[in-house]
């Protein structure tokens, strides 16, 4: 790697004690033989898994984490929240809450919605895989409310929206809008509607009680933006996978 990695460093999910990244697709560090470009560490994408190995071991580095210590979803669109203690490959999960100094929690991402949630005072995150699935399933309420059981306190809580495939170019089928509130489809942009995952997050989040003011709410979209993120409606199975990962630090 002839240059460092790019990531995104949530602004409120990064102080002593909680700390948070979303990688980007830093195809600059592309490993020999791969045939995904970049930092790809999605084990259901059409890589060599031994190289999705070795790029968690970059990922887990970077993060000053040892690869043991961190918790990784292997996501099915599920609404299935794990409350972990340890690092580790969870089947068929799409949310984690941990209350474990020195744990990380992963989550795969290509066009779906990584949320991350940290309660420093308290000393309790979580994290959530959530595309239109996922949202329609309330995996974020699940999220949270196992958060609060293990001692976060909501007006503490503060949450991470990750690039995630915007309303411009979300084009979804009449059977996935009319799940959701009419005020998050948008019917002006072509043929079909187009779904606003990104608004409809925030608003499931507003209306657990977290504060607005402590979302951050990333602009990104990974559809739109070739050179940063993978996108699997771009790319299909070519597509690689970001990781959000926050951590609970572990100080003196």
């Amino acid at each position: 790697m002839s240059s460092p990695l790019k990531f995104i460093r949530p602004r409120n999910l990064n102080e002593s004690r909680v700390l948070s990244w979303f990688s980007k697709k830093n195809t600059h560090c592309s490993i020999s033989n791969s045939r995904i470009p970049g930092l790809n560490i999605g084990f259901n994408s059409d890589e060599n898994q031994d190289i999705i190995l070795e790029q968690l071991h970059v990922l887990a580095k970077e993060t000053d984490t040892s690869l043991k210590h961190i918790a990784i979803a292997q996501q099915t669109h599920s609404d299935r929240v794990k409350v972990v203690t340890k690092g580790g490959i969870y089947p068929d999960t799409d949310a984690f809450v941990s209350s474990t100094l020195g744990i990380s929690l992963l989550i795969q991402v290509a066009d779906c919605g990584a949320v991350l949630l940290g309660d420093a005072t308290h000393q309790v995150i979580g994290a959530a895989h959530v595309g239109w699935r996922g949202a329609q399933k309330n995996i974020i309420n699940k999220t949270v409310e196992f958060m609060l059981e293990l001692g976060a306190d909501i007006n503490n809580i503060k949450a991470y929206i990750s690039p995630c495939i915007s309303v411009d170019a979300f084009e979804v089928g009449q059977d996935v809008a009319d799940l959701f509130p009419g005020q998050f489809v948008e019917k002006n942009l072509g043929n079909k509607p187009h779904l606003d995952l990104k608004g409809y997050i925030f608003q499931q989040l507003v209306t657990m009680g977290i504060v607005k003011s402590q979302i951050v709410m990333d602009a990104g979209c990974t559809f739109s933006d070739e050179n940063d993120f993978y996108s699997f409606r771009r790319e299909a199975s070519k597509a690689g996978r970001m990781a959000a990962i926050i951590k609970l630090n572990e100080i003196g």
